[in-house]
């Protein structure tokens, strides 16, 4: 699903106009960037977080010429998957148990 795509199911959803739901939805994504990108985590309770994570400073190879270089550190951004999207996804049940 792509971003219009994603618009089109929300206006189905909700009764709301195109343009309003466009909107929503560009909302959304700018404010989970920028808490992000200013070192919060955006976590939304069944459905998962959003964050970063920092990579250390390390060393790694040149494959072309198998000198060793410095790979700078650097914030990777991620999303965990909560257990309610997960369970929604994969089919997984909260019960395990067998009577």
């Amino acid at each position: 699903m792509n971003k219009p795509e994603l618009v089109s199911s929300i206006v189905e959803k909700t009764g709301l106009k195109k343009k309003d739901a466009e909107k929503a939805v560009d909302a959304f994504i700018d404010t989970v960037v920028d808490a992000v990108a200013q070192g919060d985590k955006v976590q939304l309770v069944g459905f998962g977080v959003f964050k970063y994570n920092e990579r250390a400073e390390r060393t790694g190879r040149n494959p072309q010429t198998n000198e060793e270089i410095v790979i700078p550190a650097s914030k990777q951004p991620v999303f965990k998957a909560g257990k309610a999207f997960k369970e929604a996804v994969c089919g997984i049940s909260g019960d395990t148990s067998e009577e």
